[in-house]
């Protein structure tokens, strides 16, 4: 999971410059990740447990979903 992070945040601007990101926004995304990975584990043990729903564990996995992908967007565009 190391590379391909950075590889995704890294732009490249006029074809010959390759702009990095920095260190702790690619450790942010990473965090975030794990995150989304770990609440999504936690729904599904939720579901299969207590046989329900639960809208505050999907609201926080599409606000991490959200952020991840906002970066990246944003990072790209920029």
């Amino acid at each position: 999971m190391a590379d391909w992070v950075k590889q995704i945040l890294t732009r490249k601007v006029r074809r010959r410059e390759v702009v990095e990101p920095n260190e702790k926004l690619v450790y942010a995304v990473k965090f975030s990740l794990a995150m989304t990975g770990c609440l999504s584990l936690l729904e599904v043990a939720h579901m299969a447990f207590l046989n329900s729903w639960n809208a505050e564990i999907f609201v926080a996995i599409s606000s991490l979903i959200t952020f991840v992908s906002g970066i990246i967007i944003g990072q790209k565009a920029s």
